[in-house]
């Protein structure tokens, strides 16, 4: 069976430059394997739906009319991580890190107002930042395991939360289309989520927030 725009699908995948270094895997054992392997980092399989950006651009596109099985790509920069946008190296007074008592180095990573950076020359008075994303402007190469096609509705849902809205397992009920999230966001944010989580999980009809029974629940018993 072939894959199709809007696809949930389950996968596997190492990310490498021309020169075979891998720059991103999901597999712990490969990680070990190539010294890769760090504690704070999650390893596992992926859920992605196919066409939401779960992947980087040309990966997105590649997977759709595959089967499962091993499959391999190599990408432009511009169906990666972007050209490099020269825009986007900025010179920054030394003052701005002195007021944050941080001492600017060449390869440092900061945040600034919110956007990283990494810290290219420090020169004088004068600070160097790259804010271009670490791969920009270089060709890669994805081997990819398409593993299977996910087709439980619950099994979406839980994907979809984690990967597109909070980056990590969120607790929540399901039952004839009614979804029950239980993570109280901002009412401004949760007209999108639920229009994006209906557009892609059709199941679901009707969608609310709550707050997380056992803060609830706490909450009671200390009254």
């Amino acid at each position: 069976m072939s894959i199709k725009k809007g696809d949930f699908i389950e996968i596997d995948y190492i990310g490498r430059l021309e020169d075979g270094k891998i720059f991103d895997l999901t597999s712990e054992a490969v990680a070990k394997k190539e010294g890769l392997y760090h504690d704070h980092q999650h390893y596992g399989s992926q859920i992605v739906c196919v066409g939401e950006g779960g992947v980087v651009k040309g990966l997105d596109a590649f997977l759709v009319g595959k089967a499962t099985g091993v499959h391999k790509l190599s990408l432009k920069p511009e169906d990666a991580f972007g050209k490099k946008n020269a825009k986007l190296i900025k010179i920054l007074p030394m003052s701005a890190f002195k007021k944050q008592q941080m001492r600017p180095f060449p390869g440092l990573q900061v945040n600034i107002d919110g956007f990283m950076g990494v810290i290219k020359t420090v020169s004088g008075g004068r600070v160097i930042v790259d804010f271009n994303h670490p791969l920009a402007g270089r060709d890669v190469m994805y081997e990819v395991m398409v593993k299977r096609v996910v087709t439980d509705a619950k099994e979406k849902i839980g994907s979809f939360l984690k990967m597109n809205v909070f980056g990590r397992d969120i607790p929540f009920t399901f039952d004839k289309g009614k979804l029950v999230v239980e993570f109280a966001i901002p009412k401004e944010m949760q007209e999108q989520i639920v229009k994006k989580l209906k557009e892609v999980i059709p199941e679901i009809k009707d969608v609310t927030f709550e707050e997380m029974k056992e803060k609830k629940d706490k909450a009671t018993t200390q009254q």
